[in-house]
């Protein structure tokens, strides 16, 4: 038969043992050890102290008084803990408590602390309290240090969980702020895993994907050439962690839409090389496809755009140079003069990408003063009605019409762009109307033609860099420019440019500029 202390030492381990196995949060654990220490020890208090990386700290107390606590928080503060903590540190932490509870009972209280260790770590003390006289025997120091290593344990435990923890929340965090999208699949090519971003870019929340199987969400409307997922997980990929996938095309969305992307799916595997899962990055490619289709249409506009020009100075300048021809004056000075037309349709487009350029790199400088827009505007009429017999040119200027705070070159460059537009594209002639009004804080000017007018899907798209209509671009010049040019020079100004959907015939483009004074 065990010995009556033996027994209650043996159970009030086992429920240790439980209370360790069955709760997780530390200051429970910790608060259920102290206490059966105390009882099993016959004593009146109980407290643990936990080494910290800032210093030590109580973290459990049973019977310990508030007035206690305010001599003892003190001393535990400036404990020295260089060197080895075991050899330096606890003995200090001991000898501490030994005076305070000698001299806070006036000599009534005794008491013995023991080590926390865990993993040859000192990780704490336990120190007990009886409220007679007597030393503490060698059964009561076993029993304590019994006691004192099963709350080292639970330290341990609840540290390395806190630990595990703390880096899953940290990897969670990671994922969901991710720009990019992160989906995670298991080796059945199921999501377990599906970050915000992911859910942004395919429009499904991430409550409706997990646990659906990656054709099911992942569905393309068109795609590059290469094999999607499935189509290589049949051909037997991945056959090693390098071995990455990347798949790029149009994504269907839930709503019916589609989005360019790039997918790169990268394999995990386990030690012995079972396949773990398959970890995937979304990119949204859309502005990358957009930049390549704008090199495209560059290179396609300014090679014709240079190319016409160039071949009528050529072939003119190649004619007035021939050896064997008399030519008269006049077929002389049409020549020249159809020469110096493309030379300025050439300096012009230089002037236009110049001025691109200039706004890709944030660098379009303004020069502001007063300036008259209708004033402007009539004298710009009046030089593009010598230049066309088919238009006629009118400037509606209300009387109190005020002045504004502009660069007026650059302003006569929107005039100009706006005018030349409604020559260009109502090719058959008919009225050009300049009018101009002043509305609340703002000054609007609308330029309108008698022209086939513009195409509805076409009207958020002309402003745009290079962008021309596919029924016009075969048939009239221009490289793109002037609209998008026109928009990035009233938007510096801080004002708005748009197509006016209201007209009934022909196109109405108008902006408006801040302020304005009469």
């Amino acid at each position: 038969m065990l010995p009556d202390f033996r027994v209650r030492q043996r159970d009030y381990l086992l429920e240790i043992s439980r209370a360790l196995t069955e709760e997780l949060d530390l200051d429970r654990v910790l608060d259920r050890i102290v206490k059966l220490a105390a009882e099993l020890l016959a004593s009146s208090a109980g407290l643990i102290a936990l080494r910290e990386s800032d210093g030590w700290r109580v973290a459990a107390t049973h019977g310990v008084h508030d007035e206690f606590m305010k001599f003892l928080d003190p001393l535990l503060e400036d404990i020295p803990d260089q060197g080895d903590p075991a050899r330096i540190a606890l003995p200090e932490v001991n000898r501490r408590l030994q005076r305070i509870t000698h001299s806070a009972s006036m000599g009534l209280l005794t008491g013995v602390g023991l080590p926390m260790i865990a993993r040859d770590e000192v990780v704490g003390v336990i120190f007990v309290f009886r409220s007679y006289r007597g030393r503490f025997s060698r059964d009561d120091r076993n029993m304590l240090q019994a006691f004192a290593a099963q709350a080292a344990i639970a330290v341990s435990n609840a540290r390395l969980y806190s630990e595990v923890a703390d880096h899953s929340r940290h990897l969670d965090r990671v994922v969901e702020s991710s720009a990019d999208g992160i989906f995670i699949l298991d080796p059945s090519n199921r999501f377990t895993r599906f970050n915000r971003a992911c859910s942004k870019l395919t429009e499904y929340p991430a409550t409706d994907v997990v646990g659906q199987e990656h054709s099911e969400i992942i569905r393309w409307s068109s795609r590059e050439s290469g094999p999607t997922l499935e189509e290589a997980a049949a051909g037997g990929w991945p056959l090693s962690a390098s071995a990455e996938l990347y798949v790029e095309g149009d994504l269907l969305r839930a709503s019916g839409s589609h989005i360019s992307v790039g997918i790169t799916y990268a394999p995990t595997f386990s030690d012995d090389g079972r396949l773990l899962s398959i970890v995937a990055n979304v990119r949204d490619i859309t502005r990358f496809r957009e930049a390549e289709e704008l090199k495209s249409i560059f290179i396609s506009v300014i090679s014709h755009e240079l190319r016409t020009p160039v071949a009528l100075i050529k072939g003119y300048v190649g004619t007035l140079r021939r050896d064997d021809a008399d030519w008269d004056p006049e077929v002389v000075r049409d020549s020249l003069a159809v020469i110096e037309d493309e030379a300025d349709r050439l300096a012009a487009l230089i002037d236009d990408l110049l001025d691109a350029s200039r706004l890709q790199a944030g660098a379009l400088s303004l020069n502001p003063s007063d300036v008259d827009l209708l004033q402007l505007a009539e004298k710009l009429a009046r030089r593009f009605q010598t230049q066309s017999d088919r238009h006629t040119f009118t400037v509606d200027r209300p009387a109190d019409f005020p002045l504004v705070y502009a660069d007026e070159e650059r302003m006569t460059q929107v005039l100009t762009n706006l005018l030349s537009n409604a020559v260009k594209y109502a090719a058959d002639g008919g009225q050009v109307l300049i009018r101009g009004w002043q509305a609340q804080n703002e000054v609007v000017i609308c330029v309108s033609d008698q022209g086939p007018g513009i195409r509805p899907a076409d009207r958020h798209r002309i402003f745009d860099r290079f962008y021309r209509s596919e029924e016009i671009a075969g048939s009239t010049q221009g490289a793109g420019l002037g609209l998008y040019l026109a928009k990035a020079i009233v938007e510096a100004h801080g004002g708005r440019i748009w197509v006016d959907e209201k007209v009934d015939q022909g196109a109405q483009i108008c902006f408006s500029l801040p302020g304005g004074e009469g």
